[in-house]
């Protein structure tokens, strides 16, 4: 079975586990709206491409560990589009969540998903709960304090912000999670896979930024512009977009230079080098070339 299959089976799995008679359904239709249809699963394609580089043969493990970070990421984007941050009518081609079912159900749908990633990993892996744990907290400290996604996104209540304290927390974490946790429970080093993680992951924010000045809202299925417009801290505002294409080039070499020796290692450098490629906009790849 390929890795789409997989991650849209266990995250359709995870959702019905909770979505039974006597839940809210129109809780269910918001969550199952944030989930699907998805984007490009980079967060937990990388988290199967890891496990599978380090060797590991836990499928199920694997499985739910990227589910749980794609949940926890869908979350973000759910609170991130709401009006008191980004304000976005759109989310992957279609209305966000706010807009579709309004405030009130969109920030509890987030609270649900972030709940749901941690109980999805607890369900899967609580006949080993000496794996369990580390997973936990490896997952668990991307998205709190001080580094994770909630701090990112709270770095934009800051009066001032480096990009790259920003980049790394806000976007950074959840990859470095991906790239740890997949090398959990292939029983690898988590923190020599760390580095892979965050190198790629501040890599896929400044990708953000440039289709944010130089793709339309019909590609990335979302407002362009708004970095400026809200005042964001933005790799194309900071760096100029020849400079931010030098800065996303030199994050992947450092990614692939980051892998450690592994028996999956030539494969995983590919990966990464295709996923580089994917999220360049369009009119910018030649000049990435």
């Amino acid at each position: 079975m390929d890795a789409t299959t997989r991650i849209e089976q266990a995250l359709a799995a995870a959702i019905d586990r909770v979505a039974i008679p006597g839940c809210p359904p129109k809780l269910v239709e918001a969550v199952r709206h944030a989930v699907f249809p998805g984007g490009a699963r980079i967060r937990p394609r990388l988290c199967l491409a890891v496990a599978a580089a380090c060797g590991s043969r836990d499928d199920a493990a694997a499985d739910a560990v990227a589910a749980s970070i794609e949940l926890l990421h869908c979350a973000s984007l759910v609170h991130d589009d709401l009006p008191c941050f980004d304000d976005s009518p759109l989310r992957r081609g279609l209305p966000s969540v706010h807009r579709a079912f309004g405030e009130p159900l969109a920030v509890l749908a987030g609270d649900a998903l972030i709940i749901l990633a941690f109980e999805h990993l607890a369900r899967t892996l609580s006949a080993t709960p000496e794996r369990l744990a580390p997973l936990l907290l490896t997952v668990s400290r991307s998205v709190g304090m001080p580094h994770g996604i909630t701090a990112g996104q709270a770095w934009e209540c800051e009066p001032r912000v480096s990009v790259e304290d920003y980049h790394r927390a806000k976007t950074g974490s959840l990859f470095a999670a991906a790239t740890a946790a997949g090398a959990q429970v292939a029983g690898a080093d988590a923190d020599a896979w760390r580095i892979v993680g965050d190198r790629i992951g501040e890599a896929y924010q400044v990708a953000d930024d440039l289709r944010d000045v130089a793709a339309s809202a019909q590609e990335v299925g979302k407002p362009v512009g708004r970095d400026a417009l809200l005042n964001r801290p933005s790799a194309a505002g900071e760096l100029g977009v020849d400079g931010a294409i030098d800065r996303l080039r030199q994050l992947v070499r450092a990614a692939v230079e980051a892998i450690p020796p592994c028996p999956g290692a030539e494969q995983l450098a590919e990966v990464l080098m295709m996923e580089s490629r994917h999220i360049m906009p369009k009119g910018l790849a030649e000049r990435a070339a």
